[in-house]
């Protein structure tokens, strides 16, 4: 605690290089928490997916429907224990632009689907309105943030694809429930009503769904069960293609890219510049401070003395930026998604929050270690000759 005014006095030497390093550090770690929570985002549907549940879609592409008569013959299945069906429906809530942006909207067969996703948690009363209700949509608690609904809710919903028998595009539901997520991961975005009221008023394509959902008995036995399914519907009209849920997600986060690597290589770029930034810093209080560290040697400072000193100052400066970073990113964060409903699932996870605070230190020491070094190894002759 003595040497605090030293390093205080230090840090104040050069107000500007010390200010402009410290929101160097600031900033850096503000991206940091940020990017982590993109990256949460990216792949939250591959890390939260169920290990016991596979897709079966159409063999050509998502987008190709099946025939609602696939359900029994999938069940039928060995090792098949549920099955449940879902379909895109695409509509728009206010905004043509913006509205519904990055909320999923499917019809489902409401029980089946609660029963297959246990870490949709719904109130007992809502859920049962839900079931009641062929008009009734259950949303998650972010979407219901979102809109500002609230149970009760009559909500408006313009089609983009479904138009219903009658020629409207209009779609109104009743909102019976808000389910909020077991797990952190969680996507609570979801737009979810009933399959048999959507089927019977749309025009056309009565009898299809989007694709399967199956639960296994035994997870380890995926492929082999994947493999049954679709040799059931092979050589037919519509052909089937059997992946674990975590394999379909993979496959559309790798559509974006790999955005695990793309962060990581950005976030190396950010702290080898950073590191360079500080390391410029403490070399140059360094040079500046030669014979005031011949003093100190003079005066009794053991070389290791000063070798702390000189780190204590580095690591000082990189704690101050970094601990300030990642707080104000957690509490950016914690303010929510800032597309407006382009990420499922937005936050700071703690694996990443402890990497942080590892990474300031690391930061901090091998930033001041050369220039520390260099300090420890200065003979007192030499220093006070410079001078």
């Amino acid at each position: 605690m003595k040497f605090l005014p030293l390093l205080w006095s230090n840090l104040r030497r050069r107000k500007a290089r010390t200010l402009f390093t410290f929101l160097s550090v600031l900033i850096a770690f503000v991206l940091f928490a940020f990017l982590a929570a993109v990256k949460v985002a990216f792949r939250a549907g591959v890390d939260v997916a169920g290990a016991d549940r596979l897709f079966t879609t159409h063999k050509v592409s998502i987008i190709q429907p099946l025939p609602k008569a696939y359900h029994e013959k999938i069940a039928a299945v060995p090792g098949v224990t549920a099955v449940t069906h879902s379909s895109w429906f695409g509509g728009i809530y206010q905004n043509p632009n913006t509205g519904f942006q990055g909320v999923f909207q499917s019809p489902v067969d409401p029980e089946a689907y609660l029963a297959m996703y246990p870490e949709f948690v719904l109130d007992e009363a809502e859920r049962k309105a839900w079931f009641e209700d062929r008009e009734g949509v259950v949303v998650g608690r972010k979407t219901a943030d979102r809109f500002g609904w609230k149970v009760g809710d009559r909500v408006p919903v313009q089609a983009t694809i479904w138009t219903k028998s009658d020629g409207s595009k209009t779609w109104e539901f009743n909102v019976r429930g808000i389910y909020e997520g077991r797990e952190k991961g969680t996507d609570t975005t979801q737009f979810l009503f009933h399959y048999d009221y959507f089927d019977e008023a749309r025009q056309w394509g009565k009898g299809i769904v989007g694709w399967y959902v199956v639960r296994i008995a035994d997870a380890s036995r995926a492929a082999e069960i994947g493999k049954r399914i679709d040799e059931v519907f092979a050589n037919s009209p519509n052909e089937t293609k059997t992946v674990t849920e975590k394999a379909l997600a993979q496959s559309f986060a790798d559509q974006i890219g790999d955005i695990g690597a793309i962060i990581q290589w950005i976030l190396a770029a950010v702290f080898f510049t950073l590191l360079l930034v500080i390391g410029n810093t403490m070399a140059q209080s360094v040079r500046e401070r030669t014979s005031e560290l011949a003093v100190l040697k003079t005066l009794g400072f053991s070389n290791g003395g000063v070798l702390g000193l000189v780190l204590a100052e580095s690591l000082v400066l990189a704690l101050a930026g970094g601990a300030l970073g990642l707080g104000l990113g957690a509490l950016l964060i914690a303010g929510g998604d800032p597309t407006g409903g382009f990420l499922p699932v937005f936050y700071f996870p703690e694996f990443d929050q402890v990497l942080g605070a590892v990474l300031v230190v690391a930061l901090g020491f091998v930033a001041g270690l050369l220039p520390a070094i260099r300090a420890m190894r200065l003979r007192i002759v030499d220093a006070l000759r410079r001078a």
